[in-house]
């Protein structure tokens, strides 16, 4: 499985179209037949209890359980005789799109395979069902504006469920350890902070640090604090008339050629080409 920062780097470059949002009780004995699915979706099983077969991988279908599926995929489900199923679930499209040092790239479907499979157990369900509940509620109402909504929701699942598998991946003190740098960096950028620093701040040695943060981060520490610094340096560079020399020391470099080969390696432009084409006109 992908870790929680990867999955999230994934989606974030997704755009959405949901299909359908619904929410069902099977009956008493129920069960599909194999079948294969042709959308791409989700169910989160609510009440009840079954089994759930994936490409011959036989899975318990019980409250708690978050199913996603994809084309493709050979699938047979039943429920308890005694206890049916009740699931909410979500048939979509996505299309990646996003942009990068100032170019926007765009892949179909089939160019960029769903970062998530099969079945994971959640801990948080009722915050997830809420969530559900909401997104149903919503499918039902028509127009623009619901139609935003029904988009913040189902990213608002998502981010839940991300914010739950990194939950169970991190014990308790690792996860503040590792926060706490992730916020200690988000509020001395500006000083010349080293990874043995940032590992000491942490409890635990460089070489055990570094590799937790890129699990649960998505980045290295490095990496991560450079992108603190470049995001700061673009909000000056377009909010103010700061020389450059001095946006370099405000967020960390004391050779403003260093900052600048940094920024466009990081940005794809370099300070000054990114002030002119981004510069906020105060008369605007």
């Amino acid at each position: 499985m992908l870790t929680p920062g990867e999955i999230a780097a994934q989606l974030n470059r997704f755009v959405f179209s949901l299909l359908l949002v619904g929410h069902q009780k099977t009956g008493v004995a129920w069960k599909q037949p194999q079948r294969t699915i042709r959308h791409h979706s989700f169910w989160l099983i609510v009440k009840g209890k079954g089994t759930f077969r994936i490409n011959g991988t036989l899975y318990p279908a019980e409250p708690g359980k978050l199913f996603f599926y994809s084309p493709g995929m050979l699938v047979e489900r039943a429920s308890d005789p005694e206890q049916p199923i009740e699931y909410y679930f979500v048939r979509f499209n996505y299309k990646e799109t996003y942009e990068e040092k100032e170019q926007w790239i765009s892949r179909n479907t089939g160019e960029c395979p769903f970062p998530l499979q099969g079945m994971y157990s959640m801990q948080n369900t009722p915050q997830l069902i809420y969530l559900m509940e909401q997104l149903f509620a919503l499918w039902q109402r028509r127009g623009h504006i619901n139609a935003m909504r029904r988009s913040i929701v189902l990213h608002e699942f998502l981010l839940a469920m991300l914010q739950d598998f990194r939950a169970q991946k991190m014990a308790g003190d690792t996860t503040a350890s590792i926060e706490l740098t992730q916020e200690y960096m988000a509020q001395h950028y500006q000083e010349p902070l080293t990874l043995e620093q940032l590992a000491q701040l942490a409890g635990i040695s460089v070489s055990h640090y570094s590799r937790l943060f890129k699990k649960y981060i998505g980045y290295s520490p490095i990496d991560f604090l450079t992108h603190l610094r470049m995001d700061r340096a673009k909000e000056l560079l377009v909010l103010s008339d700061y020389r450059l020399k001095s946006i370099a020391v405000s967020v960390g470099y004391g050779d403003e050629f260093y900052f600048s080969r940094i920024f466009k390696k990081v940005v794809g432009l370099s300070p000054r080409e990114y002030a002119k084409k981004h510069r906020v006109d105060p008369g605007q």
